[in-house]
């Protein structure tokens, strides 16, 4: 995880105007009132999915795509669904640059998923919901992991669940407390 992260340059994939933050574990903001999350966060939460190397992810909340490119060093395919037009076109290009050609970005509704490209071995929600989408853990593997912030806004925890074989959500376990952007969509 840590060399994968330390093969990513965040700079690519953060607004010039916020150079100083890039290089700090910090969340750096980008537009329509998003952020991308800080390198600590990221490595907790894409360590908790028990990645291989044969692994299809879905990832919700592509932002620049600084979270997807350090996927991209770890995993088979990624498919990530931004619901801002604006920033999955600049996250397109960022991995474009970055030559991370087996990345998928998607514009829509992150809380319906992409069906049409299911199942996951795992997904990566990047904003804070009240709940486990359904859609989402239809499209998860048996025994996939689900790793989002849940719980209400302000108060959300980082926590990992899985499918069970009868296609319920199982808990494993809590990483912590986190704050991140509320998730959009139906």
């Amino acid at each position: 995880m840590l060399r994968a992260i330390a093969e990513v340059p965040r700079r690519l994939f953060a607004p010039q105007d916020i150079d100083a933050l890039v290089d700090v574990d910090t969340p750096v903001p980008i537009p329509f009132g998003q952020t991308t999350s800080q390198p600590s966060t990221i490595a907790r939460m894409l360590e908790a999915l028990d990645l291989t190397p044969a692994s299809r992810v879905l990832e919700i909340g592509t932002g620049h795509g600084y979270e997807a490119a350090v996927l991209s060093r770890l995993v088979a395919e990624v498919w990530s669904v931004e619901w801002w037009p604006g920033l999955a076109e600049v996250a397109a290009q960022n991995l474009a640059d970055f030559g991370a050609d087996h990345v998928h970005v998607v514009t829509g509704d992150g809380r319906l998923g992409l069906p049409a490209h299911a199942p996951y071995d795992a997904i990566v929600i990047a904003a804070q919901s009240a709940d486990i989408p359904p859609a989402l853990m239809e499209q998860l593997v048996v025994g996939g992991r689900l790793v989002m912030p849940l719980g209400p806004v302000g108060r959300e925890e980082c926590v990992v669940l899985s499918k069970d074989s009868r296609g319920g959500t199982y808990w494993l376990r809590t990483l912590g407390p986190v704050i991140f952007v509320p998730l959009l969509g139906t």
